[in-house]
């Protein structure tokens, strides 16, 4: 069993000064893929003694089509997460999408994560906040960097100091986003640790096809202006095959690719020094 997680502990196991990873598939799709991502995953970042978060969603529940895979059960994927958080000896980081949903995953991982479309829900805010988990929020494609002190104040106002947010780009079309690179340091101007979500950045949301597109050949582009500006985490999704991935696999980072990112990202972090 893991020891107990907090945000400051987490904080402060980066020793090295450099920046720490949210990573993982877009979705728990079935038993073995997870804990092969988490494994390679995992040594990796104590390779580059980076801090690791596991990432994975146990339910998609913002599908464009009524056939998109969502997940093979709620409880069977949490448990999935649970044990891979146990194998590891790592925290993991799931999507919830409702308040009924904060008191069910807060049994199974030590992060919560608040999907960008519902950043400005109250009650979910809420709901996550009071399960006293840490909580991270992704900032919403339709706001500016600084509009999100509104949902950290929610957070901390609930009794929860625990709070992270993400940039993934803002819609300026239909189908396209774009990073604007200013917002890292809105938000982390809200003294809370900012995070680089590389991979969602590069979707092509709303396609007449209802299969998200996305850019893959821009991660490490991203990654390295991310890293550059100062944001204190990095969130990718990763896969061993994304074409066969069940979800997002259009804008996921292939999983022998990440560790030579990784390598020029710490050189990037240790030269800004």
């Amino acid at each position: 069993m893991k020891a107990s997680f907090t945000l400051s502990n987490f904080l402060e196991s980066n020793t090295a000064n450099r920046f720490f990873l949210m990573a993982g598939p877009c979705a728990i799709e079935n038993d073995e893929t997870p804990f092969l991502i988490a494994e390679k995953v995992s040594k990796i970042c104590k390779d580059y003694q980076i801090p690791y978060i596991f990432k994975g969603s146990y339910r998609k529940a913002n599908r464009s089509r009524l056939d998109s895979f969502t997940g093979i059960g709620d409880e069977k994927a949490l448990k999935i997460l649970r044990n891979i958080g146990n194998t590891f000896d790592i925290p993991v980081v799931t999507d919830i999408h409702a308040v009924e949903e904060a008191s069910l995953a807060a049994e199974y991982v030590d992060v919560l994560q608040i999907p960008a479309f519902l950043c400005r829900q109250t009650d979910l805010l809420i709901a996550a906040a009071k399960t006293g988990k840490i909580v991270n929020i992704k900032k919403g494609q339709f706001l500016s960097g600084d509009a999100m002190r509104f949902a950290v104040d929610k957070v901390k106002q609930s009794g929860n100091e625990q709070v992270l947010l993400t940039e993934r780009g803002n819609m300026y079309g239909y189908q396209d986003l774009v990073v604007d690179f200013r917002n890292i340091q809105s938000m982390k101007q809200l003294e809370v640790p900012v995070i680089m979500d590389i991979t969602h950045s590069l979707q092509q949301p709303n396609q007449a096809t209802g299969v998200t597109g996305g850019k893959p050949e821009l991660i490490g582009l991203i990654a390295r202006a991310a890293i550059a500006v100062g944001a204190d985490g990095l969130f990718i999704e990763t896969h061993p095959n994304p074409a066969e991935a069940k979800s997002d696999g259009a804008n996921m980072l292939q999983l022998d690719k990440l560790e030579p990112l990784i390598e020029q990202l710490v050189k990037i972090r240790e030269a800004l020094k």
